[in-house]
């Protein structure tokens, strides 16, 4: 029996020297994946956390080292199905560059072939260090929106609770002792994000029941979002009964962090009155003896997953290496209909970054004018590409311009019906009074479509199927006066110019 149930040595030696293997081969190939993670960590405090997660989920492995000797190592390859899909995501993420995909999947391959190799057995009783390796990947970003949109409705309606009276205009408001709005800083995605990794953290330490694990996890999402709104109300009203003496500049910010710690601190005291002590489990002799009778040999696995790994990149590769490198150009539509081109409207240009080409011109109808903007991309990558945060409207930072409103509408565009997103704009601090109402929508190969998951998607396929990746935002503008005429007149008379002066882009 004893035999059965204590590994032999070189069993562990075979199987550490095939998963040191296999992960130098991964990081070979991904290199830039892990590294572009790595980049985001250094330079965005958000994810700076990112730096720390791998050294944990090694020191939480080495803590179970004396159970896990207990354990025989057993190379399976039930989970090369899951891995050529979690390969194939990753291959999508980089023909789209998403980097969101790309390394959420990095890490899965890391943790799906460092299972593969040391059996399901074992796999259990390092499955929470293996799914911690997750919040390393900086990902959260898409949240933005909706978190700055609850924080800013939490603020104005306590304010007004307050009896502070409140204007609001999208984000922006107005109380009367000053403007306030709320920019991504505000949004709380900082504090959710480092709740939820020490929390998680905290209840796989602290508790051993799943159902007090889920509980506390809930809870360290919960807190940080009620708290970022808290945070947020208090330094508005701080700043109105100070007359903005107080709680202005980056004394908010410092603030901030100084009450969030406090709330965090106050939750894991309460969550350390529930803590459960932590059992060793060991193997029974019979468990030892079925994993010895289904050894397999680790090399053979190991061969497996490192062809299996190698065939993202290569595909990669091979798809690029189809593709034009001609730089795309643009000729403004032809004027119809009673149309003519016409001098700027607004000095408003749209925050579409690093395009392969780019179009700005206006039209003129009677006295209605629009403005048309069309950003072109080919052969994206990271620092070049349609679908990315960066590339908006109205970015956070612009001090001219606000998004007081969005939503989407049904069109006549070509013909045919088209839902596209739209928005108001509105020119801050200038006494004009400009608004603007914005149409735009994406066109990937030939599809339109509203939808940055869609255009995402069509862009994946596009390429897979070697037609290239060519993509562009088109844009139409006009005063909020005469929008409700001009726009649905200029979308019914340059639609198919529109679409053909991105068809004739393409082929060159």
């Amino acid at each position: 029996m004893t035999s059965f149930a204590q590994p032999r040595p070189t069993e562990w030696r075979a199987t550490l020297t095939s998963l040191a293997l296999i992960l130098v081969w991964v990081f070979s190939w991904y290199w830039e994946t892990i590294a572009a993670m790595g980049t985001i960590w250094a330079r965005s405090e958000t994810y700076a956390h990112g730096f720390i997660v791998p050294p944990i989920a090694l020191w939480l492995i080495w803590q179970e080292r004396s159970q896990l000797k207990q354990y025989q190592p057993n190379a399976t390859a039930w989970l090369i199905a899951p891995l050529l899909i979690v390969v194939f995501f990753w291959l999508l993420g980089e023909l789209t560059a998403v980097n969101a995909l790309t390394q959420f999947s990095i890490i899965a391959i890391i943790a799906l072939s460092t299972m593969s190799l040391i059996g399901l057995r074992l796999s259990a009783r390092i499955a929470f260090p293996l799914a911690f390796l997750f919040f390393a990947a900086p990902i959260g970003d898409f949240m933005l929106p909706k978190l700055m949109e609850w924080t800013a409705g939490f603020t104005i309606l306590a304010l007004r609770a307050s009896g502070i009276p409140v204007y609001r205009e999208g984000l922006q408001f107005v109380i009367p002792s000053g403007n306030w709005s709320v920019v991504e800083a505000c949004s709380g995605i900082r504090y959710i994000i480092a709740s939820v990794t020490v929390g998680t953290l905290f209840a796989y330490l602290n508790y051993t029941s799943l159902k007090r694990r889920l509980i506390f996890i809930g809870v360290s999402i919960l807190v940080p979002v009620v708290a970022n709104w808290l945070r947020a109300y208090l330094i508005v009203l701080l700043g109105h009964l100070s007359n903005n003496k107080l709680a202005a500049g980056v004394d908010h910010l410092v603030y901030g962090w100084v009450f969030f710690g406090i709330v965090i601190a106050i939750m894991f005291m309460i969550g350390m009155r529930w803590s459960q002590p932590h059992k060793d489990v060991i193997p029974t002799p019979e468990q030892s003896r079925a994993d010895a009778s289904r050894q397999h040999a680790p090399w053979i696995v190991t061969l497996v997953l490192a062809v299996i790994t190698a065939m993202g990149p290569l595909a990669t590769i091979a798809i690029s290496k189809n593709e034009t490198t001609i730089v795309p150009t643009l000729a403004p539509p032809l004027a119809a209909d009673g149309w003519k081109q016409s001098t700027p409207i607004t000095t408003w240009k749209p925050a579409f970054f690093n395009s392969s080409a780019e179009l700005q011109t206006n039209y003129n109808q009677d006295g209605n004018t629009v403005g048309l903007y069309i950003a072109y991309y080919r052969n994206q990558d990271y620092e070049r590409k349609l679908i990315t945060s960066t590339n908006v409207l109205v970015n956070g930072f612009d001090k001219e311009w606000a998004t007081s409103a969005q939503g989407k509408s049904d069109v006549l565009f070509n013909g045919s019906n088209q839902t596209i997103r739209t928005a108001e704009l509105l020119q801050k601090g200038t006494g004009s009074n400009i608004r603007l109402t914005v149409w735009h929508i994406y066109w990937i190969n030939g599809h339109l479509t509203n939808s940055e998951f869609e255009a995402k998607l069509y862009a994946a396929l596009s390429r897979l199927t070697g037609q290239g990746d060519d993509s562009a935002v088109i844009i139409a503008f006009s005063p909020v006066e005469s929008a409700a005429i001009a726009l649905p007149a200029f979308a019914s008379a340059h639609g198919a110019a529109i679409l053909q002066t991105l068809a004739n882009a393409k082929q060159q």
